[in-house]
């Protein structure tokens, strides 16, 4: 499978905390664990050229992976747009944290994607309502993690095709905080832990929920649908 790791890499240049939770950046903490999974990883951030999505780049793509936080208004509409259609396509798509804002999916949802939030140290259970589901696969009935951003509702989301975690937090929010949806012919999955200044992503929890993530959106075999003016199957003159 061939994925590719898009991430700002703003916060990691200007802010030593975040540089020292991710000293390769979060995109290389995340291509790393998804390398060592067996796949194909290659990485992209906002000031490459084109972000770093080329055509050559999404067109080898099966699963894109998005953090963004700080910069979504620098995101290129044309390459949001770009994106928006190979997930259309088929193209397997991750988003997560605060990537909830980024043009990408927004455009995708139809919705303003908007939540409430708050930055406290508060711990997050990550409880799973979908124990059927294969993304929650390895992982027991919660996740606790210590510290993390507060998401809360209400989320402006579409209804979920499937719902699968609900984080509660210390101040008392709660969150639809893993999610999918099917877009075309692409599988869309929405996972909310990740703020830049916390651990997240080294939790093996976490990251064993992302490996998951990444083989459910992937679409490498189903049939393409034909659509548009077509012959008949069978002979209409009898």
């Amino acid at each position: 499978m061939k994925i590719t790791v898009w991430n700002e890499n703003r916060h990691e240049k200007s802010n030593q905390k975040v540089a020292g939770v991710y000293p390769e950046g979060i995109h290389g903490t995340l291509a790393k664990f998804l390398r060592e999974a067996g796949h194909d990883v290659g990485t992209a951030t906002l000031d490459e050229p084109e972000h770093g999505l080329t055509d050559d780049v999404l067109a080898e793509t099966d699963v894109l992976l998005w953090w963004g936080h700080q910069a979504h208004d620098e995101e290129r509409d044309d390459i949001a747009e770009k994106v928006k259609e190979r997930v259309l396509e088929g193209m397997g798509l991750v988003v997560l944290h605060s990537a909830h804002f980024s043009k990408v999916f927004k455009k995708l949802m139809g919705t303003t994607c908007d939540l409430k939030w708050r930055e406290a140290d508060e711990k997050e259970r990550l409880w799973v309502v979908d124990p059927t589901h294969p993304i929650t696969e390895g992982v027991g009935e919660y996740i606790e993690l210590e510290k993390e951003e507060m998401y809360g509702e209400h989320f402006d989301i579409p209804t979920p095709d499937e719902l699968i975690f609900i984080s509660w937090f210390a101040g008392g929010e709660v969150l639809r905080s893993g999610a999918t949806f099917k877009r075309g012919r692409g599988k869309i999955f929405y996972f909310r832990p990740g703020h830049e200044t916390y651990p997240t992503y080294h939790h093996k929890d976490i990251q064993q929920i992302i490996k998951n993530g990444v083989k459910w959106v992937a679409n490498t075999s189903t049939p393409k649908p034909v659509r548009g003016n077509t012959k008949p199957l069978e002979d209409l003159s009898k």
